[in-house]
């Protein structure tokens, strides 16, 4: 089914949104609200902890990675024999950064250290590529899969 030119605008608004409230590096937490009879189905909220408020983007985060949401105000996935939870946030992370990011530093939990990267050297224009930056000279540490951005951590 395609998506209407209304949908995409509502889509592109709230990756802009979440993309101001999360980092590459940050944590998401997610709740598991309900589990179907069958085992087949969740609905899992998500939660973010920021500068002593708590945010539950739900809605911003379903309409960003295009699933929708349940009765319980959490995100509907389908599926067993994998953790849910951490299936949403790497789709947000790649979602909101298709292109890859700057490592972080210390910490960073993308898939390039684990595979013999062991440089934690961060980015040195934070989150923007050298090739966007006029003049750079500087060699760029990037991770190409976006997934890996984030922090999952259950609640």
């Amino acid at each position: 089914m395609s998506e209407t030119q209304a949908a995409k605008v509502e889509r592109e608004e709230a990756k802009a949104k979440l993309r101001e409230w999360i980092k590459p590096g940050d944590t998401v937490h997610t709740i598991l609200r309900h589990v179907s009879r069958s085992g087949m189905q969740r609905e899992i909220g998500i939660v973010l902890l920021k500068d002593g408020t708590d945010l539950h983007p739900n809605y911003l985060v379903a309409k960003a990675i295009g699933e929708r949401i349940g009765k319980r105000d959490g995100i509907v996935v389908g599926g067993c024999g994998s953790d849910m939870g951490f299936e949403i946030v790497y789709h947000l992370g790649r979602t909101l950064w298709p292109d890859g990011f700057g490592c972080i530093g210390k910490g960073c939990r993308s898939n390039d250290h684990s595979n013999g990267d062991r440089d934690y050297t961060p980015n040195a224009h934070g989150h923007e590529r050298c090739q966007d930056v006029e003049g750079c000279k500087v060699p760029e540490h990037w991770h190409a899969d976006g997934g890996y951005a984030l922090n999952h951590r259950w609640l």
